[in-house]
């Protein structure tokens, strides 16, 4: 039996996100072996879809991401880590959820050549998508009991959303232009309907160092 990409892409995310989201609540060592098992094959598509002159710049970023994302869930004395990661890792999710959807049903103009599939309103959708998760995270938190970090609907909140998705869009845009010029369609081919892990981990494996960063420098 045949299914569609859409058809794929729910089986697969209804498979693997429960897992996922099942790891990172445990944390730890299991979370450690997870998120290094998802460098070595990240690594792997890296090398089809780099070439020499960037190869080296590639494996530092992405070591330096997954480090920064390893840092952000273990944890400092100044945020819960586990609500930080799952704000981060929610936001993401539904950023990319957001586009696919908006894409699909309102299609328009493209948003740039780079990444021929993305259009202006599938950017809307990312943020629509981004801001109802995120406000929805806020809500509901509380019940798995993460009170450390007082959130709430105010400006703070808001750039933080927009900040989160703006730089997991431009991730996606990026690797979509290496694969462009690769000219590849896909980074690979483990997750059925989605591609290979980069396809999926695009924005996040940008938002992680670049909220880290942000968090330490101010």
């Amino acid at each position: 039996m045949k299914f569609n990409n859409f058809t794929q892409r729910t089986i697969s995310a209804s498979f693997l996100l429960p897992i996922v989201f099942f790891i990172i609540f445990k944390g730890c060592f299991l979370f450690n072996i997870f998120l290094t098992f998802c460098f070595f094959l990240s690594l792997f598509e890296w090398i089809k879809i780099s070439k020499k002159v960037y190869f080296i710049f590639g494996l530092i970023f992405l070591f330096f991401s997954f480090i920064c994302a390893s840092l952000i869930r273990n944890g400092t004395k100044e945020f819960n880590s586990l609500e930080v990661f799952l704000l981060i890792f929610i936001i993401c999710i539904f950023t990319d959820v957001g586009g696919y959807v908006f894409g699909k049903i309102f299609k328009g103009p493209k948003l740039t050549k780079i990444s021929p599939n993305k259009t202006i309103s599938g950017v809307a959708g990312s943020y629509f998508f981004s801001f109802i998760f995120g406000i929805l995270f806020i809500k509901f938190h509380s019940l798995i009991n993460l009170n450390l970090i007082k959130y709430s609907l105010n400006l703070e909140f808001i750039i933080l959303i927009i900040f989160i998705s703006t730089i997991s869009q431009v991730g996606d845009i990026l690797i979509s232009f290496f694969k462009r010029i690769s000219s590849i369609k896909d980074t690979g081919s483990i997750i059925p309907g989605h591609g290979g892990i980069l396809d999926r981990i695009d924005g996040m494996i940008f938002v992680f160092p670049s909220f880290y960063l942000f968090n330490l420098i101010f």
